[in-house]
């Protein structure tokens, strides 16, 4: 642990030095963080370890001489530290960094891109917040005198007014068809796996944001389609929501629920960041008590910040069932925490009893 400044310390691990350079300068422009060290591969990274232990390290997949899954296993079997996946996007890169998730890793971001200046600005946000919750995970624990660090706005915090605007009163048109939305970030690739799994192939249509890079979504929705009863599928523009079928937002995209007479389905938009995020929960649950209101049962799980917890209380008063993860099975404990504190989670529950809680109430 980087005790000395009291800052979160940050190895970076990648064979590029202009990646290396690029993420130390993100990094170290907030002042809660530090790099304390870097390494172009696993063997160079496994040498400096023996000197420093940082906080967190942020792993490249695609290196020389020992692949960053190869580091990563043995890392987390022999001296466990959060490990943010830093990769590049699509293919076979897409599918091993969601298998990095399975070993233990925290959390994925996307290596960063010279471009527009929107880019950037967006990309240290994403860099920043993604480091910090995996700071504050479980897959260490955190020494108690050491407070989380508080949070420095790089860009302006939008709501999910900037994407839709609030609704007026309920839906004119009525439907008894139930709809699930669920949010989660920081842990939420194993903990939507686990949820997901344990429903029956006829739950009610679901959909889901999960802070995740553009890209990435795909394939980690072709994983859950293989082993789950339901169908599950990255969300395309106009996907009808119906039972049987999971729609997970894509990255780097707003997921909206919509209605057209008694049939729901999707919106995919672009928009600005909303509660730092694209796609946000709050966009999601927003849309949801407009259009869906008493017919949607709402979950929001493990992850960092307070997306979700604005529009999880639009969706109590919109007549919504809401449900929150509890605090000992969440990697990161912050955005169910917010939703609870803002008093819109109706039932607090443990990850394993989510599913069949879902269940019952859509049987209701």
């Amino acid at each position: 642990m980087n005790e000395l400044k009291n800052k979160i310390g940050v190895m970076i691990v990648d064979d590029s030095a202009v990646v290396r350079e690029a993420l130390r300068t993100i990094l170290e422009s907030d002042d809660a963080i530090e790099v304390v060290g870097t390494a172009a591969d696993p063997y160079v990274a496994a040498e400096k370890l023996r000197k420093v232990v940082p906080d967190v390290i942020t792993l490249d997949i695609e290196m020389p001489r020992m692949d960053g899954l190869s580091f990563l296993r043995r890392l987390m079997a022999q001296h466990p530290l959060p490990v943010v996946i830093c990769s590049s996007q699509a293919g076979e890169g897409s599918d091993n960094a969601l298998r990095a998730l399975e070993y233990g890793a925290v959390d994925i971001v996307q290596k960063p891109k010279m471009g527009a200046k929107q880019f950037i600005e967006e990309s240290k946000v994403e860099i920043i917040d993604v480091v910090k919750a995996a700071h504050l995970s479980k897959v260490k624990k955190i020494a108690p005198e050491k407070a989380a660090p508080a949070e420095r706005d790089i860009a302006p915090k939008l709501t999910a007014d900037a994407v839709i605007p609030r609704a007026k009163g309920p839906a004119a048109i009525e439907t008894t068809e139930r709809v699930v939305v669920v949010g989660a970030s920081t842990g939420g690739t194993e903990a939507l796996r686990e949820f997901l799994m344990a429903l029956p192939g006829d739950a009610p249509g679901i959909v889901i944001v999960q802070h995740m890079p553009e890209n990435f979504t795909a394939a980690f929705a072709r994983r859950l389609n293989e082993l789950c009863a339901l169908t599950v599928k990255e969300a395309e523009h106009n996907d009808s929501v119906i039972r049987g079928r999971a729609l997970i937002a894509p990255g780097n995209r707003h997921t909206l629920l919509k209605r057209a007479g008694a049939r729901y389905y999707v919106e995919v938009r672009d928009g600005p960041l909303v509660s730092r995020h694209r796609p946000s929960v709050d966009v999601l649950f927003r849309s949801t008590a407009r259009y869906a209101g008493k017919n949607a049962i709402a979950a929001i799980m493990t992850g960092m910040g307070d997306d979700g917890a604005s529009g999880m209380l639009e969706l109590k008063e919109a007549g919504a069932y809401t449900i929150g993860q509890d605090e000992a099975s969440c990697v990161v404990y912050g955005m169910p925490h917010e939703a609870h504190k803002r008093g819109a989670v109706m039932k607090v529950l443990p990850l394993k009893d989510i599913a069949g809680h879902v269940m019952t109430r859509d049987e209701r």
